[in-house]
């Protein structure tokens, strides 16, 4: 009686590494990639940030990376507050 319950044991382990052998991920298969990061430097202090669109100026010495003007376009048009 006691090896028939080790076999039952010993059947039941071999089908758990069994599916866990042959389980899917969740999100599906992993692509490594390289380790990155966006950063842009302030090329008047040097002081370096996390790069996000629309970064206009530099908070450590207000360097001016771009200055945007609006003016009329094709569907907005300026507002006269006159």
């Amino acid at each position: 009686m006691a090896e028939e319950k080790d076999n039952k044991l010993s059947a039941y382990l071999e089908r758990l590494k069994q599916q866990a052998a042959t389980q899917q991920h969740y999100g599906g298969d992993i692509t490594p990639e390289e380790a990155k990061m966006d950063i842009r430097d302030c090329p008047k202090c040097g002081a370096g940030r996390a790069f996000e669109k629309g970064l206009t100026a530099c908070t450590y010495c207000g360097f001016v990376f771009m200055d945007i003007k609006l003016t009329d376009g094709v569907n907005i048009k300026k507002e006269n507050n006159s």
